[in-house]
């Protein structure tokens, strides 16, 4: 294939894929962004029964994250995965109307379990699915995989802008936008054209169960697991009902509600442009310490929120966001990439980090629910970061060493080729001629 033809599909699929998450992530800030909100005011649970929900929503998405890893592996560059999720999307503004809020009225268990199911596939272990799917496309035709994401976060941002507000009038808005936008997943994901690569998928094919699960064996998959299980799965926990939180310091609920939504957005957006620089700050630091930089961040922004004693500083708070999350994300991968085979990257993403949050949102988030009943938030976020910070000490020695890195000038590898897709820039800065 020649030069312009690999740069016509490079440029085709790297197009489709980024208008593709800024599909898939307005839908998920319409549906997920205000949900402790909803819980809370609209369906009138108080903090330990929205913990629950929570926390069965992650039970949810941990079920089905280890078969989207597997799943994804196998399939390789196919399309199923990212069409499946299309599909679960175009359904939520249904379900959320007419399934999930009628059920959580008459059953709490009942309605959590369902919501769970559903929120986990599409949402929460979906969203991870399709980053991993990004990414391994991305490495093959030699595009960032941030730099794909960063138009999924703006996306969210652009969701998030107004969604306080279309609240304020009938969520219900909220999710027939989600589903509208799930309409779009469907003709985009058509859009991408990528190159059968025959060894590549004799490979996937030949991925076993057995040769999965033996990831778990290995000592430096749970090393990896300590920050997961640890430092980030604190913050999310502090994340899931810091909405709810946050509009309680203004003078009306819908004020807060509006005003988070505007601060989201401006959050959202300056992360996007985050997305842009993390790759070329994570290969100065290396992914290793990528990763120990933004935990450090997310511990300092908990407990940050503990001593806010307003709208502003929690906003300033909130907006610490925007620097953390695109080091961590280009670090994750990037430090898949250098430590595992590639042939299991999917199944690592997916099990490492998507089913590590979702492990430990279950444990925590009714403990977390809890505390803020009856110590408050302020005093809650102190705890947390605290906890966080132990798991940082201890990952400062359970990470293994990552090099700094450069990228060669090099043009992308033929994509018809049987070339390996691991990728080719994870070279040590040092030994740069």
């Amino acid at each position: 294939m020649n030069e312009d033809a690999l740069l016509s599909f490079r440029n085709r699929n790297y197009a489709a894929l980024s208008a593709f998450l800024f599909a898939f992530f307005f839908a998920q800030a319409m549906a997920m962004s205000l949900l402790s909100i909803w819980l809370t005011r609209s369906l009138h649970l108080n903090g330990t029964q929205a913990g629950t929900v929570f926390a069965v929503n992650s039970i949810g998405a941990m079920l089905a994250q280890p078969a989207y890893g597997y799943f994804s592996d196998r399939m390789g560059f196919r399309k199923v995965v990212p069409v499946f999720i299309a599909l679960l999307v175009i359904l939520a503004g249904p379900f959320f109307l007419y399934v999930y809020a009628p059920l959580l009225y008459w059953n709490l268990p009942v309605g959590a379990v369902a919501g769970g199911l559903y929120l986990g596939l599409t949402f929460m272990a979906g969203s991870y699915a399709l980053e991993s799917y990004v990414d391994r496309v991305g490495r093959r035709y030699g595009f960032e995989y941030s730099r794909t994401r960063l138009w999924g976060s703006i996306g969210f941002a652009t969701a998030a802008a107004f969604s306080g507000r279309l609240y304020n009038i009938d969520p219900a808005i909220n999710f027939g936008l989600a589903s509208l936008a799930g309409l779009a997943l469907l003709p985009l994901i058509r859009l991408t054209r990528i190159e059968p690569d025959p060894e590549a998928q004799r490979a996937a094919d030949k991925l076993t169960l057995r040769d999965t699960m033996a990831l778990f064996a290995q000592p430096h998959f749970w090393r990896f697991m300590v920050l997961i299980l640890g430092v980030t799965n604190l913050y999310l926990v502090y994340d899931q009902q810091f909405p709810f939180y946050f509009s309680s310091l203004f003078a009306t609920p819908e004020e807060g509600n509006a005003m988070f939504g505007y601060l989201n957005s401006a959050q959202i957006f300056v992360e996007a442009g985050g997305m842009f620089v993390a790759p070329w700050i994570v290969r100065r630091l290396g992914a290793t310490r990528g990763l120990l930089l933004a935990a450090m961040i997310m511990i300092l922004r908990i407990a940050g929120s503990g001593f806010a004693i307003g709208p502003i500083t929690i906003s300033m708070c909130k907006m610490a966001h925007a620097i953390e999350l695109p080091i961590l994300a280009v670090s994750i991968f990037r430090y898949i990439a250098y430590h595992f085979e590639a042939r299991f990257a999917s199944t690592v993403y997916m099990v490492g980090v998507s089913f590590g949050h979702s492990l430990g949102l279950a444990v925590l988030s009714p403990l977390a629910g809890i505390g803020y009943d009856l110590f408050g938030f302020q005093h809650t976020y102190f705890l947390i970061a605290a906890f966080a910070l132990v798991f940082w000490v201890w990952s400062l020695f359970a990470l293994s060493p990552t090099p700094r890195e450069y990228v060669p000038r090099h043009k992308p590898a033929d994509p018809t080729s049987a070339a390996p897709t691991a990728p080719a820039d994870l070279r040590p800065l040092e030994t740069k001629s």
